[in-house]
């Protein structure tokens, strides 16, 4: 039976990595995976997650199944982190929640149940948009189509051509829209512009599909959740799909959330039942540490204070960045105007360079970003941002 496949290609962000791993320059940066790096370019443990986990190891006493849900207490506080224990939505009791492996876990099942609600449904997603998410969206059955989002040219979001999109999409498709911290571009939708979206997803009916994988990395914990909760507060039915990797640091932990939003508590229980039936055949029970961690920190008052400040620490480390390489660019001669990287929130910003020149940064300088001059911002430091401006610098 193998004899008949065809090897695929390797995805291009791991592939930069290996690259990047088998290249012996000491001054080479990885621009390149979406993970958060500090000074040193290391990942580390947060201090409240150590704390958490040491907490677990001394209460830990089973290792048995905790159910296709997983844990009732980290799906309360992922909710109310999402939506705020005083939202509507938790009021009126219309929220089912299960933690998942990981955001694109979370993804996978909303994909799944999606198919379920109606097969071959399209859903919409933004150009650009997550490398994953169209991969994800077709293997589970969907019709993946795309609306105008990033301007390219102008470096900025291509807002009428979104909502003018948005206006044509059918009644009963689903639209994919980013929390925050837009994936790959960097650019976000504005409080205004969130409350126009709204106001068309009410009025043409499609279903919102949530995606926030990095809740706190933009502006803060609340003002990142803004745009996520309007639409909650506007539509009937709503999906949202979290991930603790980027704001916890869980990574490898694989932890995540789906929440569903249905019009009534009765909806909202019978729609939750096919999702537990599309959890069961799929990976069936779901992760129990991570969710654990997560769980530990925000049920404790003085853990939760201390994650709060070890993610405003990782968040302004990250805005500094932008506004450090831009002055950076400014001070080695370079005039053409970079100043859009300062007005993009979270991890990636397009850096707006041929993929010719992307191709020398990586063979002349060993300076790795992916093919389109997507880069990740938190692959700048102190110590590399001089070399990082200077051969940008050659190359334009």
């Amino acid at each position: 039976m193998f004899a008949s496949l065809k090897a695929l290609p390797a995805d291009p962000i791991l592939g930069l990595l290996a690259k990047y791993k088998e290249d012996t320059n000491p001054q080479k940066i990885d621009l390149g995976v979406g993970v958060y790096k500090n000074e040193a370019g290391h990942t580390a443990i947060l201090d409240c997650v150590k704390k958490a986990e040491k907490f677990r190891l001394d209460t830990e006493d089973t290792k048995v199944y905790i159910g296709p849900t997983g844990s009732p207490l980290f799906n309360e506080k992922m909710t109310n982190l999402i939506f705020t224990p005083d939202h509507q939505v938790i009021a009126n009791n219309r929220v089912r929640t299960v933690s998942t492996p990981g955001g694109t876990g979370a993804l996978r099942v909303a994909a799944e149940f999606i198919n379920s609600c109606k097969n071959n449904a399209t859903i919409w997603v933004s150009n650009p948009t997550w490398a994953n998410h169209q991969g994800v969206f077709q293997a589970a059955g969907l019709t993946v189509k795309t609306y105008p989002y990033y301007d390219y040219e102008n470096k900025c979001l291509d807002f009428d051509g979104m909502l003018n999109a948005l206006k044509e999409v059918g009644g009963d498709d689903v639209v994919l829209l980013h929390a925050c911290c837009h994936n790959p571009s960097g650019m976000d939708l504005n409080n205004e512009q969130w409350q126009q979206v709204a106001e068309v997803a009410k009025t043409v009916g499609f279903m919102p599909l949530i995606d926030m994988a990095y809740q706190g990395f933009g502006q803060g914990l609340d003002e990142d959740a803004y745009g996520l909760r309007l639409m909650a507060d506007s539509v009937k039915e709503m999906i949202v799909c979290s991930s603790c990797s980027k704001n916890f640091g869980l990574y490898r932990e694989r932890i995540g959330a789906c929440s569903l939003i249905g019009e009534t508590a009765l909806s909202a229980d019978i729609a939750f039942s096919v999702l537990l039936s599309d959890i069961r055949c799929n990976y069936s029970m779901p992760p129990a540490h991570g969710a654990a961690i997560v769980e530990t920190i925000l049920n404790s008052d003085e853990l939760t204070a201390q994650w709060h400040i070890e993610l405003k620490e990782m968040r302004n480390r990250i805005n500094g960045n932008r506004q450090v390489i831009v002055d950076k660019l400014i001070e080695n001669g370079v005039t053409r105007d970079f100043s859009f990287i300062t007005r993009q929130s979270g991890m990636f910003s397009f850096l707006g360079i041929s993929p010719e020149q992307v191709q020398r940064l990586q063979d002349e300088f060993s300076i790795y970003m992916v093919g389109s001059s997507r880069m990740s911002i938190a692959g700048i430091s102190q110590s590399n941002v001089d070399y990082l401006a200077q051969s940008i610098a050659k190359v334009l």
